[in-house]
């Protein structure tokens, strides 16, 4: 259980300050990036952004003793039917050889030097197949596969011992059809056959984005149907219910709480290995420049077990509660 290091501000202080918060509060930790797609397009050296981007992070998290995961987003996280944002300014495309040639040295490098426990390698496979054009999701079968047979060579030349766990994400509210797709449970054969490196399955389930108005109506097997059909262990990498009100979306810092025991009963069903709410803190998003035009950070800003000003809302208790009994298990 845990989260990543994401702060309510770009603040280093207050980013210390929410890592003394949370770290007590888990056992492993993730980071879910871009690919620093401006600096290799100018030459940077894979191996020094990631010692110099990733390393420090990563070596604090080890001296916790936390398991870790990396998840490298190669396309828009806020826009899944478009291409990363520093691509786009610099009208390059995943389709280009010479941008998946990139990809696969950063991929190498995040392997060798950051050594994560888990290397995710796409996310939202699913959503990026139903809102984005087809040459684009192509090319992200195409780069994800080369990656994952890449990693694997430099692993037997390495002679490692260990490797990372490679895995892709899905959208888990888009395979049941409430965020795209079609009507009803459409499973996840397809991500299964064009990915098929992964050995676990990163979830990633926005549930009050999928039209539940409660989280006690989520259905049991929410994740468990998923885990079934994967045929290998799953676990949440972002997702979380959101405190504030939105449009459409009357929610409230209780059924917050409420959401985090429902959470934790359907992860139990699915046997998940693994839990991340990604943020613990509220994104004050004055603090931040706007993002792309069509795309808004506001359905993600309320989803941290504690505000802005790193006050605890209600949804922290049960999430104690529940890393308490973990620990003892």
């Amino acid at each position: 259980m845990g989260f990543s290091a994401l702060a309510p501000r770009p603040d280093f202080v207050v980013a210390l300050q929410s890592l003394a918060l949370w770290t007590p509060r888990a056992d492993a930790a993730i980071s879910h990036e871009d690919v620093p797609w401006d600096s290799l397009l100018a030459g940077v050296r894979p191996d020094s952004l990631a010692t110099r981007l990733a390393l420090p992070l990563a070596q604090y998290y080890r001296s916790k003793g936390f398991r870790y995961a990396y998840e490298i987003d190669p396309t828009n996280g806020l826009d899944r039917s478009a291409e990363a944002v520093a691509l786009v300014r610099a009208g390059r495309s995943i389709g280009d050889p010479e941008i998946r040639a990139l990809f696969l040295r950063w991929a190498a490098a995040v392997d060798s030097v950051i050594a994560p426990d888990w290397l995710g390698l796409a996310s939202e496979t699913n959503l990026i197949r139903v809102a984005a054009p087809a040459p684009m999701y192509s090319s992200l079968v195409r780069m994800s596969r080369a990656a994952a047979d890449t990693l694997a060579g430099l692993h037997a030349l390495w002679q490692r011992t260990t490797s990372p766990a490679l895995y892709t994400t899905i959208q888990v509210e888009t395979a049941w059809g409430r965020l795209g797709g079609g009507p009803g449970y459409g499973g996840i054969a397809t991500d299964l056959a064009d990915f098929p490196f992964g050995t676990v399955l990163g979830l990633s389930s926005y549930p009050y984005l999928g039209g539940f108005a409660e989280p006690e109506s989520i259905p049991g097997d929410y994740y468990a149907r998923i885990a079934a059909d994967a045929h290998r262990p799953v676990m949440v990498v972002e997702g979380g219910w959101s405190s504030a009100a939105l449009a459409g979306i009357p929610t409230t810092p209780a059924k917050q709480a409420r959401y985090i025991r429902t959470q934790a009963r359907l992860l139990d069903a699915a046997h998940a290995i693994a839990w991340w709410q990604l943020t613990f803190t509220d994104i004050a998003l004055g603090s931040f420049p706007p993002p792309p035009p069509g795309t808004s950070l506001v359905p993600f800003a309320s989803l941290g077990l504690v505000d802005s000003a790193l006050v605890p809302k209600p949804a922290l208790a049960p999430w104690d509660s529940l890393f308490g009994l973990a620990r003892v298990r």
